[in-house]
């Protein structure tokens, strides 16, 4: 299956379904900012919120990992998870320079497969190669219990639902 977004007005192809409430978390291996791989394992038994963007290069990708960086400070029971194709050195810069310490960021600078598994890989149109602007809430058990995909991807996710999903596990 393939889901439509848009880009102001181009029309992007996205492949696959986006992980939805009520299955398990795919397994994954993502880089960190050290260029160590990370995966599932590596949060074990916390609660999850993935952050999902093109790149910290657009001003809605950066605010919204400003908005989720802030957001989570208080909640000592999850972790937040950005991901992104951005570079783990861009990555690393980006938060340095704006003070923020509370998520996680990922890169697929190695593997896409996280955004074909997680069905948020651009597979057409200008952004072909980077990942759909998404939000997805797991428990501590890796169960799905909130995922939206982005339909228009110069909007900001709906970061109220994500963290009231976030709240209830």
């Amino acid at each position: 299956m393939t889901q439509k977004i848009t880009r102001r007005g181009e029309s992007l192809s996205v492949a696959g379904e986006i992980a939805a409430a009520g299955t398990r978390l795919p397994a994954f291996r993502l880089t960190n900012e050290r260029l160590e791989d990370m995966g599932l394992a590596e949060f074990a038994g916390r609660a999850k919120i993935f952050n999902i963007f093109p790149s910290l290069d657009t001003p809605t990708c950066a605010l919204s990992v400003k908005q989720f960086n802030h957001r989570v400070e208080s909640m000592d029971h999850a972790v937040l998870l950005q991901v992104s194709a951005d570079l783990p050195f861009a990555q690393k810069r980006f938060c340095a320079a704006e003070g923020l310490t509370n998520g996680v960021t990922l890169s697929m600078m190695r593997d896409k497969s996280f955004a074909e598994d997680y069905g948020v890989l651009i597979d057409a149109g200008s952004m072909a190669g980077l990942c759909a602007r998404a939000v997805i809430v797991a428990n501590a058990d890796d169960e799905i219990v909130y995922s939206e995909l982005v339909e228009e991807i110069s909007e900001e996710p709906d970061y109220e639902a994500a963290l009231a999903a976030l709240g209830a596990v």
